[in-house]
């Protein structure tokens, strides 16, 4: 998992693969429940991207997309939202959500 900017969150939204875009916060408790299960999940499901957002210091893009809590994962393609998750995820749940991309 590599953490974007804004810029970068913009143009890799927009591409034709699947990705996951995990907006988050270093103060955030269940953030950082969340940091190492999307790192297992990212080793497994090999096909997806993933990647941090960090909120507060790139406010734009979480604006954009009405994200009020987090930890939020948005999934994407195409620019368009597939998915929108809020809140801690057990590793089970993420996979099973994921496995059909």
């Amino acid at each position: 998992m590599r953490e974007i900017t804004d810029k970068e969150f913009f143009e890799l939204s927009k591409t034709d693969s699947v990705k996951v875009f995990d907006f988050w916060a270093p103060w955030c408790g269940p953030c950082k429940m969340l940091a190492p299960v999307l790192e297992e999940v990212s080793n497994e499901l090999t096909n997806i991207e993933f990647y941090k957002i960090n909120v507060d210091e790139n406010q734009e893009a979480a604006g954009e997309y009405g994200i009020m809590s987090i930890p939020t994962l948005l999934i994407m393609k195409n620019g368009e939202v597939l998915e929108e998750k809020t809140g801690y995820q057990p590793k089970e749940a993420l996979v099973e959500l994921l496995s059909k991309y």
